[in-house]
């Protein structure tokens, strides 16, 4: 179920933050719903994917203490509980946040069996999955809340998403190579890697920058035009450990890297006073 990578969630809170209305009476209570049964959704997938992945997963160094991998979960444990995740997941949503909530978990998890059962093994197509999942995390705390997301929220989320997700992809060749138990890497070279990730973090840095520019419109526009300086140093702390072959697991890093951790605390510290002061 993987809940270090829980982390990733926590999208959630993104656009009742940037909005305006975290603060709002039963904002908080419909954001940890949206939180809460995107953990159930996301727990649902990573069963599926170690199932499907677990011959190739017993020639990795790491992933094959995996619990399926290494035969301590048996397989039809294991898609029971990604069946009752995914159930418990759909009805958190429905039940205790709204319908709309409800159709977008079950689009997740429609999108995420894509992936794992075809679309992980074609080229830029697995980027494109994966990504998109983090855009639909993002957009389930609006949903919940009834908050329309704006478009450059969009974008910049997107954009973003793709530079995690590419990074990935690049450490993973650089540290495994195309003999790696991801058969996809085989259809990437570093060149291209490098080529997708620097295209689609110019596109998050250009659209964060014209968000900010429309969120600080007026007199009182100083935090989110400054902003954009932490959130462009934060991007390229992480191309950085890209570049060396460190992004293999992005929320291990983020655990780990203190310069990275203080340079995200400062930029949502930021834009905390751009949107609440």
């Amino acid at each position: 179920m993987r809940p270090r990578q829980w982390i990733k969630n926590l999208l959630v809170v993104a656009v009742p933050l940037a909005s305006g209305t975290f603060l709002e009476q039963g904002v908080v209570g419909k954001i940890i719903v949206a939180f809460v049964s995107m953990c159930l959704a996301a727990s649902s997938v990573y069963l599926v994917n170690d199932v499907l992945d677990r011959d190739s997963d017993r020639k990795h160094p790491s992933k094959s203490q995996r619990p399926i991998a290494s035969g301590e979960l048996p397989v039809r444990t294991a898609l029971i509980a990604a069946a009752v995740l995914a159930v418990g997941g759909l009805a958190v949503a429905g039940l205790l946040a709204s319908t709309d909530l409800m159709w977008l978990v079950a689009g997740y998890l429609g999108l995420q069996a894509i992936y794992v059962a075809w679309a992980k093994h074609q080229p830029v197509l697995d980027l494109a999955s994966v990504a998109a999942g983090f855009v639909i995390r993002a957009i389930a705390g609006g949903v919940a809340v009834g908050i329309p997301t704006s478009t450059w929220f969009m974008t910049v989320t997107a954009a973003t998403a793709f530079f995690v997700v590419s990074g990935k992809r690049y450490s993973e060749l650089v540290t495994q190579g195309v003999s790696g138990t991801r058969q996809g890497l085989k259809d990437y070279s570093e060149g291209y890697l490098r080529f997708a990730w620097g295209v689609s973090v110019g596109i998050a840095v250009v659209f964060y920058g014209l968000w900010a520019a429309e969120l600080s419109s007026g007199d009182s526009g100083f935090w989110g035009r400054v902003s954009v300086v932490p959130f462009v140093l934060i991007l390229l702390r992480y191309a950085r450990d890209i570049d060396a072959g460190l992004a293999e697991a992005p929320e291990e890093m983020l655990f780990r890297d203190r310069v990275l951790q203080i340079l995200g605390i400062v930029w949502v510290a930021m834009f905390a006073l751009q949107v609440y002061a």
